[in-house]
């Protein structure tokens, strides 16, 4: 297990060139996008998220929309879909720009659930380069001042946000791809962090400026908005490295690099057109599979071609609204049982509407997910991991709220 090496914000470079021969469908003047959802007959796939697929196809220059089977519906454009145009859609990337999964390896001599839940941090608080000086997670990312941070925005840095972000240390419980596994440096048995955060206040100003102005609309200057979006991505995975170096330190390890950092929201340019992905992976490479917080995940590689936009799931993808998942979890569960779920984890979350906006029971089965990926030869799952503990919030609410978008 190696240390943590000296963070390096990601380039935002092009995909390389896609090896499938597949002719992606252009869109003509007389008719939409084509759209098709990777997803079995036996899968959950709701008929607003499909119709939201449809909507997107309809907009002027869309050329394919690849439905995964986490598909459902989201505020704007539908989540778990990859998107190709000929121009540039800020509001299909949403306001998360840079949101995704880091997987870095954590090396623990006792791991006890009960003992480590309570010494996670307080990751509600953001650290700043000037006033957390001392922190020793600093030392880890090599971040020692405001000016160097993305943006030069430090505020919300070391903070995980909330919905359906969380931190999660995890167990690998098998590895059905072995050799794969073991060039990554994990095996059975081994721990890992799980962070799945994103661009936190960053993206959704970046968002904003665009759509005070421009509504839904395309950028009208591509170029502007992409220098704000990419500063928006590199601050997203400096945030995961921040947030496993800071949770790192509190359960006396030490930090590593990440062998995993995917986004799952961003547009990027692609043999010649805009990919935008919503809630969607990359379809190449090794992409962590999120479950549900009291389900497996899968690290899989990833073989996606064309005809899915050279993309796949993201996670479990939700089933029910966040107002559904509360109305329904309140008839149904205690807030002990939801903090503590069927895998013998623990889950950290201060938040009692949150915790059951977020229940296991809330999204799709994520063995189905994975199996609808086999079965359209989009990924092969390389190991799965169970959760210890899953950190969701530390802060507490004084009653109940408008339950959040869908996210």
């Amino acid at each position: 297990m190696s240390e943590q090496s000296p963070f390096v914000p990601p380039s935002i470079a092009p995909f390389p060139p896609a090896s499938s021969s597949f002719a992606l469908p252009r869109a003509s003047a007389d008719g939409p996008a084509s759209v098709t959802v990777f997803a079995s007959p036996s899968s959950w796939i709701e008929s607003d998220a499909v119709d939201q697929c449809h909507q997107v196809a309809a907009l002027d220059g869309m050329l394919h929309i690849a439905g995964m089977p986490d598909l459902h519906p989201g505020k704007g454009a539908p989540i778990g879909t990859a998107m190709t145009s000929t121009v540039v859609y800020p509001h299909l990337v949403g306001s998360d720009i840079g949101c995704g999964i880091a997987v870095f390896p954590i090396a623990l001599r006792r791991p006890v659930p009960e003992r480590l839940a309570a010494r996670f941090p307080d990751l509600d608080q953001p650290l700043d380069p000037d006033r957390d000086a001392d922190d020793p997670a600093w030392d880890a990312v090599c971040i020692g001042s405001p000016d160097d941070v993305p943006a030069g925005h430090p505020q919300g840095l070391g903070t995980v946000g909330r919905g359906n972000h969380f931190v999660e240390l995890a167990r690998i419980a098998s590895t059905p791809d072995a050799a794969r596994a073991l060039g990554l440096g994990l095996a059975t048995g081994d721990l890992m962090l799980l962070v799945h955060s994103g661009s936190r206040g960053l993206g959704e100003r970046v968002l904003r400026a665009h759509t005070e102005r421009h509504g839904a609309g395309p950028a009208p200057d591509p170029a502007a908005y992409l220098a704000a979006h990419d500063e928006a991505v590199r601050w997203a995975a400096l945030n995961r490295a921040v947030i496993a170096a800071r949770v790192a330190h509190a359960l006396g390890a030490t930090p590593t690099a990440p062998v995993v950092d995917v986004c799952h929201n961003l547009v990027q340019h692609h043999d010649g057109v805009w990919l935008h992905r919503k809630g969607a992976a990359p379809g190449e490479g090794v992409v962590l599979v999120a479950g549900s917080r009291g389900t497996p995940s899968y690290l899989v590689a990833a073989h996606a071609g064309a005809a899915a936009n050279h993309s796949i799931a993201h996670g479990a993808g939700r089933k029910m609204s966040r107002a559904q998942a509360l109305q329904r979890g309140l008839a149904k569960h205690t807030v002990a049982e939801l903090r503590r779920t069927r895998l013998g984890s623990l889950v950290v979350c201060g938040d009692r509407q949150l915790l059951f906006e977020e229940a296991p029971g809330a999204y799709k089965r994520i063995d189905q997910v994975i199996a609808d990926l086999v079965e359209h030869g989009l990924a092969t799952p390389i190991a799965t991991t169970v959760p210890l503990v899953t950190y969701k919030t530390g802060g507490k609410t004084g009653g109940r709220r408008k339950p959040r978008s869908r996210r």
